[in-house]
């Protein structure tokens, strides 16, 4: 394992984010990034580059051809057998900086950030009034 803070990743959080690449598992996970709070599901790279592709569809030629390639990148992501996994995806997601409301506090948001970024995790969703589930 490297001393190097940049390319050191929670062995856990990996074996998480491989579970949902190679076998549609998804799980309600809360993460620290930097001093930032992210809330919100994880989810398989390929349904995460599906959905972005659903965003961006039916627009323009070059929104067409955007959601194309999104969607090569979904099925490359899923028949990749890398043990290796740099990217963790995540949807219905809030971020939150200090005590202030969530950003974004409405829609149904995608993210997507380096597992080598994240500082920690816990297992669940943090809900607030802005949840429709609450």
């Amino acid at each position: 394992m490297s001393l190097d803070s940049g390319t050191m990743k929670d062995s856990i959080l990996e074996f998480f984010v491989q579970a949902a690449n190679q076998h549609d598992f998804s799980l309600d996970i809360t993460l620290n990034v930097n001093g930032a709070v992210i809330t919100g599901t994880l989810v398989s790279a390929k349904d995460y580059f599906n959905a972005l592709s659903e965003t961006i569809e039916g627009g323009s030629e070059v929104a067409q051809k955007l959601s194309e390639q999104l969607e090569k990148a979904g099925d490359a992501a899923q028949s990749n057998d890398d043990s290796e996994a740099h990217f963790i995806h995540m949807k219905e997601t809030k971020v939150y900086c200090g005590d202030s409301k969530p950003t974004p506090s409405k829609g149904d948001i995608l993210w997507r950030g380096k597992l080598s970024e994240v500082d920690g995790f816990f297992l669940g969703k943090i809900f607030d009034g802005s949840n429709k589930d609450s």
